[in-house]
């Protein structure tokens, strides 16, 4: 199981490393926040923010291809939504707009993430007064992700050690049966979860 891949370098030692969680918490939701509300008609603001975004990256000590890695594997998301807003009227404009405004706030995100352990994180919100609900919501989250990738990865093993075929209409039958069956085991999971907790006085 790979317990590193959301933040492999979170506890490296470097001046943004050192910075406090409250500092770097307030400064990503500065970024985000500033970037989503700006016209882009200001494009000279973006560029400002990718410069900072940049050296702020070189000050981590983050290799490189680990953060434009990590950014590449997101970016169809942004894309998903961005390509909608071709078809309507000025949608190029648009489109650019939504596909360098979510790139953002993804590569802040990514930075925030890989210079802060999440235990840090989540500690940080629940002294600034997140609610306790939302803060365990996210603990369990991230917790149990590594859980369910665990899972996922024994099934795709024990599907490819039964499995001989090279047929590609075929793999994809079978890997949506593997998404069917992780679906399963996960909901049974989460109520076997949820009954151990109530059963310890969790409300």
């Amino acid at each position: 199981m790979r317990h590193d891949f959301l933040d492999r370098y979170s506890r490296l030692d470097s001046p943004i490393h050192r910075l406090p969680t409250t500092v770097k918490l307030f400064g990503t939701l500065c970024v985000v926040a500033s970037s989503v509300s700006v016209s882009f008609a200001h494009f000279w603001f973006f560029i400002i923010v990718a410069g900072l975004l940049l050296i702020l990256s070189a000050l981590t000590s983050i290799p490189w291809k680990f953060i434009f890695g990590r950014l590449i594997l997101l970016e169809p998301f942004a894309l998903g939504i961005a390509v909608m807003a071709l078809f309507q009227e000025n949608g190029a404009m648009v489109f650019l707009s939504i596909l360098v405004k979510s790139s953002l706030c993804l590569f802040t995100v990514i930075l925030l993430s890989n210079t802060t352990p999440f235990s840090k994180l989540l500690q940080t919100m629940k002294r600034l007064g997140v609610p306790r609900l939302l803060v365990t919501i996210l603990a369990l989250l991230y917790r149990y992700l590594f859980v369910l990738i665990d899972e996922a990865e024994r099934l795709n093993r024990a599907r490819a050690s039964r499995t001989f075929s090279s047929n590609r209409r075929k793999k994809w039958h079978m890997l949506a049966s593997l998404i069917g069956q992780l679906f399963v085991r996960s909901t049974e999971r989460a109520e076997r979860i949820y009954a151990a907790m109530t059963a310890r006085g969790w409300k």
